[in-house]
C-alpha cells in the first residue's frame, strides 16, 4: 500500500511539472514585458501630463482634465501597477500549487 501512494505522489509530481514551467515562464515574459511598457508608457504619460497642463490652462478645463486623467492611467500608478498586481497573483498560484504538490 505505501508503495502505490509513493507512486501515486511520483505521477502528480510529474504531471505538475509542466504546469509550474508553463507558470514560471510565463510570469518571467510578463515581467519583462511590463518593464518594457512601464518605459515606454512613462514617457507617454509625461507627454500627456504636460499637455494635459497646457490644455487645462489655454484651452478648455474639461479636455485638460481628460488628458490628465489618461496621463495618470499610463503613468506607472495606472495600469501598469495593476499588471504587476495581477502578475503577483499568477506567482502566487504557482507557488501555491509547488507548496501543495512538492510541499
Amino acid at each position: 500500500m505505501k508503495g502505490i501512494l509513493f507512486l501515486l505522489k511520483l505521477l502528480l509530481k510529474i504531471a505538475v511539472a509542466p504546469v509550474i514551467l508553463v507558470l514560471t515562464l510565463f510570469v518571467w515574459l510578463c515581467a519583462g514585458l511590463v518593464y518594457v511598457s512601464g518605459l515606454v508608457l512613462g514617457l507617454v504619460s509625461m507627454v500627456l501630463g504636460l499637455l494635459g497642463v497646457a490644455v487645462l490652462i489655454t484651452y478648455s478645463p474639461q479636455n485638460g482634465i481628460i488628458l490628465l486623467v489618461l496621463a495618470f492611467l499610463v503613468s506607472p500608478y495606472g495600469l501598469p501597477l495593476a499588471a504587476i498586481w495581477l502578475l503577483g497573483k499568477v506567482q502566487d498560484l504557482k507557488f501555491a500549487i509547488q507548496d501543495l504538490i512538492y510541499g
